[in-house]
């Protein structure tokens, strides 16, 4: 039983009661709040046994071990709330890489989706300012521990630009973390795969790979000239938008999944100088991690409920691909990019979980969704741990929340704020088991 011994929790830990199809998003954090006894997985590795986290003005303020704590003298009362956990877990807020969260709400009609746009090379797009803060998928998702998304558009040569958001805001300003952070490339597939998952067709070699590189060669390199160029006078929009790219303020992510791609996309990077490059998907990573490691080429790896890439390959390949990065110090984190990909970011934690089962210890996988992910899109000095001086977004678990069968998200809370838990589908449930009068 949750113990409260610090009690004006009114407008404090409660949220609106009031039944909405979308909960309102949480109120700014006026009042500090203290949260111990609980296992804390920190998301570097770390793992602070009977902890305490306090968090005030949307920060976290401080971070005890249980040992640490009977060696100093914690004064609860400095906080206005204190929250005795004892027995759960908390957890940093989940990160989902690479995805169309707010983008999309219902795959099967084309009018709810607003992730891609016309043309070949628009990096010039942001996905920003079409993110959806209404949207009912993001509150089902929240409801696992997934807090923040990489809102990532989709389709083109070059899709476009991604920001990092919170899954809770009244608009995209309230919500987001970082904007524009880099830029998305679908490298082109030397191999072509046909037919489909359920029905899958041998593959063929792209007769046309090399001319896709090199028309891919050829924006870049005007894009450059343009950037590099002061008597250049006519505004590019394309082109412009590639400036924080050659300046090494935004990151490259390139789309790519086989050895001979992924070989492409580190001499591509070399030979335009480009910093922060990421591969995203990577299903080969595992057979060229000297290289990655040797170009500090990052990777984000495929949904990993998936099928092997290869005929030949082990029927558990996708899930191993985590550990044999892990293995040879490779950096990754996890995404989830698929069908149904936005309904189906509710299982990120549940990734982490399988990777657990083919080779990463639990924090490792932890890290996957977390300080990795933050690592990776250069926000670690905000989000990721569960550190002093970062933002207050965590989760607090009753279970392991990499478990399917004990994640239960009890609080939720994004830079302080009170996350509300509830969506649709819990309405739902609640309707219909009300309705029988079942037991819930």
């Amino acid at each position: 039983m949750i113990k409260i011994t610090s009690l004006v929790v009114t407008g404090l830990l409660t949220v609106s009661t009031v039944k909405a199809q979308v909960p309102a998003p949480g109120a700014k954090q006026t009042k500090s709040i203290l949260l111990w006894g609980a296992t804390v997985h920190v998301g570097n590795g770390k793992v602070l046994e009977g902890g305490a986290v306090g968090f005030k003005d949307g920060k976290i303020s401080f971070v005890a071990s249980g040992d640490d704590l009977k060696k100093m003298k914690l004064d609860k009362n400095a906080y206005d709330t204190t929250i005795n956990i004892d027995g759960k877990h908390v957890y940093p807020g989940f990160i989902a890489p690479n995805s169309t969260l707010g983008l999309s709400e219902i795959d099967e009609v084309r009018a709810t989706k607003d992730f891609a746009e016309v043309g070949q090379f628009n990096p010039h797009v942001r996905s920003l300012i079409a993110f959806n803060t209404d949207s009912k998928v993001s509150s089902t998702v929240r409801t696992n521990g997934v807090l923040y998304a990489q809102v990532t558009p989709r389709n083109g040569t070059i899709s476009g630009k991604s920001s990092i958001l919170s899954l809770d805001g009244w608009n995209w300003e309230d919500a987001v973390l970082k904007t524009d952070d880099g830029i998305h490339v679908n490298f082109p597939n030397s191999i072509q795969r046909h037919g489909w998952w359920a029905e899958p067709e041998p593959s063929s070699t792209n007769d046309k790979y090399t001319d896709e590189v090199n028309k891919l060669k050829k924006f870049f390199t005007d894009a450059n000239y343009y950037c590099n160029n002061k008597e250049v006078q006519e505004t590019n929009l394309r082109c412009e938008a590639m400036r924080p790219v050659f300046e090494g303020k935004a990151s490259v992510y390139f789309h790519a999944n086989y050895v001979k791609d992924i070989i492409g996309v580190v001499n591509f990077s070399n030979y335009f100088k480009l910093k922060n490059v990421v591969v995203v998907g990577g299903r080969d990573a595992w057979k060229v991690t000297k290289l990655l490691k040797e170009n500090s080429v990052s990777v984000m790896v495929n949904r990993l409920h998936d099928l092997p890439n290869l005929e030949q390959e082990d029927v558990d390949q996708p899930f191993k691909l985590p550990y044999l990065l892990q293995k040879d110090s490779v950096l990754f984190c996890i995404q989830n990019e698929g069908d149904m990909e936005g309904m189906n970011t509710r299982n990120l934690p549940f990734l982490a979980g399988t990777a657990c089962a083919y080779g990463l210890t639990k924090e490792q996988a932890l890290a996957a969704i977390t300080y990795n992910a933050a690592k990776i899109m250069k926000v670690d000095d905000k989000i990721g741990t569960i550190e002093t001086g970062k933002n207050a977004s965590l989760i607090v678990s009753t279970g392991d929340a990499l478990d399917m069968r004990t994640n239960n998200i009890e609080w939720a809370f994004i830079d302080g704020r009170k996350v509300n838990l509830n969506n649709t589908q819990k309405d739902l449930y609640n309707k219909y088991m009300n309705k029988y009068n079942l037991p819930k």
